[in-house]
This record gives C-alpha cells, structure tokens and sequence, in this order.
C-alpha cells in the first residue's frame, strides 16, 4: 500500500461516518481540531460555549472521539470553573468573593442576590434565566465588591445597587 493509499485509510478511521445528535455535534468540532488529543480543552470551551454545559453524554462521545480516557475528560470538565456539568441559567451571575471584594462587602452583596434571585450559590432560578456563582478573584481588586453578569463587569456595587443591576437582565 502506497503512502498515499494508507493517509487515506487513517483518515478515514478517524472520520465516523453518519454520526447523529451529541455525536454528530461532538464530531464537527472534534474534527476542527484535527482529532488532536492535546487540544480537549480547546473542544470542551466550544462544547460549554454552544450549549452552556456539559452533559455526561457530550463527555463520553468526547472521550470516544479523541480517543482520551473519559477519566481524564471528566477530570478537565470538573477541575475547571469555566466548564458545567449542569445546565446554566441565559444570564450567569458571578459574585468575586477575593479579599479585596470580601473585605468591602462581597457577602452581603452575595445574600442580596440570593434574597432577590431565590437561589443559592451554584443554583439556577427555576425559570431558567439566572445562575449565580462565586469566583475567587475577578482580577479588578480596585473596584470591589465585584459582579459580573454573562462577563459584563459591574464594580463599586453595593447592595441597593443589585436589583436595578438584575433587572437590567430580565
């Protein structure tokens, strides 16, 4: 077999054919990346940003794909913040809780939120519209308390201020 004639072949085992649903979509963005194991970030940020999280079926036909111990997909999935294994809300709510915002008022500014959203910390509102989380530092310690709504950034916020914050949302 020419080298030509055995490209061919590896290309095609690596190209599932008919793949349908979660397969398919996995497939399409697996294949972008050239089926490229060191890239499985990369294809879990594209699978998060399309569909907000990550069910356990996307991971396994990952796994598959990339041919990567779906140990080591999950592992990824689940070590960073970036990525959900539970579907999000359409706005996501994030409260820094770094020093600097702690110390000027972070968790009243986080109860404020949970009072008004009626939800707690890693919760989505029933409706679907809010998640709220809380990250370690936000990176703009001057202008805490800090939140960022779907990665829009609001500082200086004080507690009367989240509600017409929110609401801008709704």
């Amino acid at each position: 077999m020419s080298s030509l004639q055995l490209e061919r072949v590896k290309a095609h085992e690596r190209r599932p054919i008919r793949l349908q649903g979660v397969a398919a979509i996995v497939n399409r963005i697996v294949e972008e990346y050239g089926y490229d194991k060191s890239m499985l970030i990369q294809v879990l940020l594209r699978l998060q940003k399309s569909f907000s999280w990550l069910p356990m079926e996307m991971l396994l036909e990952v796994s598959k794909q990339l041919k990567v111990p779906l140990s080591q997909v999950y592992q990824i999935a689940t070590f960073y913040k970036a990525f959900s294994l539970t579907p999000r809300g359409r706005h996501l709510v994030r409260v820094c809780m770094g020093t600097a915002c702690k110390v000027r008022g972070a968790t009243n500014i986080l109860e404020k939120i949970q009072r008004v959203l009626k939800i707690e910390r890693d919760e989505t509102t029933p409706d679907g519209r809010f998640t709220l989380e809380t990250i370690n530092c936000a990176g703009c310690c001057a202008l805490g308390p800090v939140i960022t709504v779907d990665g829009e950034y609001h500082g200086n916020v004080k507690t009367h201020n989240v509600e017409k914050i929110l609401e801008q949302y709704r």
